[in-house]
């Protein structure tokens, strides 16, 4: 599974460094926004840079963005982050439309790098850029 996120984004790289720490069976690859990886998997999924406002999950032909991104990330990950699925119940147009909203202002409330954040070394191999 490859994990597309906006490197400039200290919520994703939190999110990231998260995902590192809990993803202990190396299930997760990474791929940013900024790299020429991440550019071909978000245009192969019709989606730009510009404007964009989610987090990118591919597993083998599937897409998933929004919400149902994070559940499957959290899924994968198993317990106790499985019982995140809950968030299931709430409906989409509840779920998403929030997780946008705060993806339009990642920036102003978590800050933003002038740099895309490198990988720590010991995971460089999981990063695809």
């Amino acid at each position: 599974m490859i994990v597309v996120f906006d490197a400039q984004c200290l919520l994703c790289n939190g999110w990231v460094k998260f995902l590192l720490r809990h993803d202990r069976k190396g299930v997760f690859r990474y791929a940013s926004i900024q790299g020429t990886a991440g550019q071909t998997l978000l245009s192969q999924a019709n989606l730009k840079v510009e404007g964009l406002e989610t987090l990118l999950l591919i597993d083998g032909p599937r897409i998933w963005q929004h919400t149902g991104a994070i559940f499957r990330v959290l899924g994968a990950l198993g317990w106790p982050w499985r019982l995140a699925w809950i968030g299931w119940l709430v409906p989409v147009q509840v779920r998403d439309p929030l997780y946008r909203l705060l993806a339009r202002n990642r920036y102003r409330v978590f800050g933003r790098l002038d740099e895309c954040a490198m990988p720590p070394a010991d995971y460089k191999v999981r990063f695809l850029d």
